[in-house]
């Protein structure tokens, strides 16, 4: 089939060079503008667009979708069918009109659970055991198209947001291309969503890592895991922001929020019924490190209360 990708990410960009090598055929990549990065704004290309670079793929990056030599330029390409991967930004209906067949998204969650930008870090923030990918048609509304095809993903207790993307990210282009060897054959078993079965999965703020240590410690951790690599769940220690990147749950309790015993793997820090080992940190204006070397390097005490 003739294709042309919309993805802006490293998600995006591993399913796009298992498409460019397939048997289909991509015609065009539309990413986002390149954009300044890093402490020195050094302005950057996106991923998928320095892969379609690597195999002289046209690249399109509009800053306005509606613009008319844009759309104008997608139409000239004639293509069976448009695949969005992290593109980041929503199709117009003019847009989502002009393939052959339709449009597809691959999506970090099985549908109707968790629509919008990040399933799978609220996946882990919420504790489930499971989640999957759903590549879906793109209707008018935010992720709630027709689903084509699902795939499970086990999250484990060890994962973090960032473990856990990885091996999904692993796992998207072989399902996609499996997925658009049925759309051809017109093989696809199309499900409605359950509408009932909707559940959300907002954009991350900054305000949600604030640490309340009055929660369990089964939910601080898991705030914990899943707000890797940003916004990060974080504390305040002596008036400064303490960002907590690794932790594990303790079976002992004392008041929320106090730092209860020093060990050789970190501090532990009382929750609402259990407690939790801090075994890595960073704090504002330093670097990440071990929770041994900041409790060495700050002279933490045990009785500190933090937040």
């Amino acid at each position: 089939m003739n294709i042309v990708f919309f993805g802006s990410d490293d998600f995006a960009a591993k399913s796009l060079e298992a498409l460019i090598r397939s048997d289909h055929k991509v015609l065009a990549c539309v990413t986002q503008p390149d954009r300044p990065k890093g402490r020195n704004l050094i302005l950057s290309a996106p991923l998928p667009k320095i892969i379609s670079g690597k195999y002289g793929i046209d690249v399109l990056q509009p800053r306005d979708l509606r613009n008319e030599d844009f759309v104008e330029n997608l139409k000239s390409y004639k293509v069976d069918l448009f695949v969005v991967i992290a593109y980041g930004r929503i199709l117009t209906n003019e847009i989502l009109d002009l393939p052959e067949k339709f449009s597809i998204n691959v999506h970090g969650s099985l549908l109707p659970k968790y629509r919008g930008a990040a399933p799978i870090n609220w996946a882990v923030i919420n504790g489930d055991s499971k989640t999957g990918i759903t590549i879906a048609k793109i209707d008018q509304r935010l992720d709630s198209g027709d689903i084509l095809s699902q795939k499970e993903v086990e999250i484990k207790d060890s994962d973090t947001s960032l473990t856990l993307r990885n091996r999904m990210i692993d796992l998207s282009p072989d399902f996609l291309l499996s997925c658009l060897d049925d759309i051809e054959k017109d093989c696809v078993c199309v499900k409605k969503q359950d509408n009932a079965s909707v559940s959300l999965a907002p954009k991350l703020t900054k305000s949600l890592g604030l640490i309340d240590w009055n929660k369990t410690a089964l939910e601080i951790h898991n705030l914990i895991r899943g707000l890797l690599p940003w916004p990060s769940a974080y504390t305040l220690y002596r008036g400064k922001m303490l960002k907590i990147l690794e932790s594990e749950i303790i079976d002992e309790n004392s008041s929320s929020g106090k730092i209860t015993s020093l060990s050789k793997e970190g501090f532990i820090v009382s929750a609402k019924d259990k407690s939790l080992l801090i075994k890595r940190v960073h704090l504002e204006s330093s670097k990440p490190m071990d929770a041994v070397s900041f409790t060495a390097g700050h002279k933490i005490e045990v009785e500190t209360i933090l937040g």
